[in-house]
């Protein structure tokens, strides 16, 4: 008997082996020009990018968390504002608001998709909240109309937390620009993955954006002229070269995501509860989170038999250590979500051979528990 191929969930050799060419001679070139912090190839990015997304203005830094937390202060709300947030988002977003030394206030999202539920947020609403902090999870556009319009009705601004949504719209709108800020992460494993941490921030704010270019250079546009106490997050030339280079193929990588995530639609069986689609929500799928009541012995089961997945997340925000006296209350809706969510493979080198191995294995599955 042959062994077992595995399937792994995320294998970024693999994903990014058909750019390899492509990535090398972006880097001899980076390496050659002697020039690699904030430079041509930064600024082109930037320029490729915002135009990309639709937006006016684009700001590399060095990470997605600092994507956030720049932005965040950028705005310059009153210190230890309220800002309203996913109470199942990953944990950097709410990091950022306490790192940027607000209050993170907790929406509980729709069950079916993950993402806040705008009808919550007059339930959360305070006299102390300036802003909203909204998460596209799993590549799925939030519902920026009906956010939007509630941030407009009570004057507040919008921060939008693109880390999973790299070219994920909502009618012909791109995520990233229904806000003041869309923060994005460039982490290896992301659609628009570089080959190390990378981030940045688009905007339509000319005022934003300037105050952006001088923080994440030690608060400087001017070498040695200092407008504000900034830090180091900038963006260097080799992960901006190689982004330029996946920049290109975006389109394309999300093309094989979403046809990927139309073969789970088609031969995952009927009892599992997948993802929501809407005919005005362009999904990218940078996670296929399937939701199930058994999700450990379901996830076991796959792994038994070669078959490699993730859970997005195991432990909900209100439940983390690092957050245990900052915020209190019951999140019912976030608990069920980390309870029964399982990410199937579906990545840049994922295969359709391997996508109807997963649903026979799952479907083996259900006979094995007699579901």
């Amino acid at each position: 008997m042959s062994e077992l191929q595995v399937i792994e969930y995320e294998s970024l050799g693999r994903s990014n082996a058909q750019f390899v060419d492509e990535l090398e001679a972006a880097a001899s070139r980076v390496i050659r020009s002697g020039w690699y912090v904030l430079g041509q190839e930064v600024s082109a990015f930037e320029a490729e990018f915002a135009q990309y997304v639709g937006a006016k203005h684009c700001i590399g830094v060095a990470n997605g968390l600092d994507a956030l937390i720049l932005s965040i202060e950028a705005l310059d709300l009153p210190k230890g504002s309220d800002i309203l947030v996913a109470s199942n988002t990953y944990i950097a977003t709410i990091i950022a608001i306490v790192r940027a030394r607000h209050k993170p206030v907790l929406v509980e999202p729709e069950l079916a998709t993950f993402n806040m539920d705008p009808a919550r947020l007059s339930d959360v609403m305070t006299s102390n909240t300036r802003a909203i902090c909204v998460t596209h999870m799993f590549g799925k556009p939030c519902r920026m109309d009906a956010i939007g319009a509630f941030a407009k009705e009570h004057g507040l601004r919008l921060i939008e937390d693109c880390a999973q949504s790299h070219g994920a719209k909502l009618g012909d709108q791109m995520t990233g620009t229904f806000g003041d800020a869309g923060c994005f992460s460039f982490y290896p494993t992301k659609n628009l993955g570089a080959i190390g941490d990378a981030g940045a921030v688009v905007t339509n704010d000319d005022g934003l954006a300037d105050r952006l270019h001088h923080i994440r250079n030690y608060g400087s546009k001017q070498k040695y002229v200092n407008r504000y106490a900034g830090i180091n997050s900038r963006l260097d030339e080799i992960q901006a070269a190689m982004l330029r280079v996946k920049l290109r193929h975006l389109d394309g990588i999300t093309v094989h995501k979403r046809a990927l995530a139309e073969a789970y639609f088609t031969e995952l069986p009927s009892w599992v509860k997948r993802p929501v689609v809407r005919p005005d929500e362009f999904d990218v799928f940078h996670i296929f989170g399937i939701q199930h009541e058994q999700r450990d012995d379901l996830r076991q089961h796959l792994l038994v038999n070669g078959i490699k997945t993730e859970v997005h997340y195991p432990i909900p925000p209100h439940k983390q250590d690092a957050l245990k006296n900052i915020i209190s209350g019951e999140y019912p809706i976030a608990d069920e979500l980390h309870k029964t969510e399982l990410s199937l493979p579906i990545s840049v080198g994922t295969t359709f051979g391997e996508v109807r191995r997963v649903c026979r294995a799952i479907q083996a599955f259900c006979v094995r528990t007699n579901r």
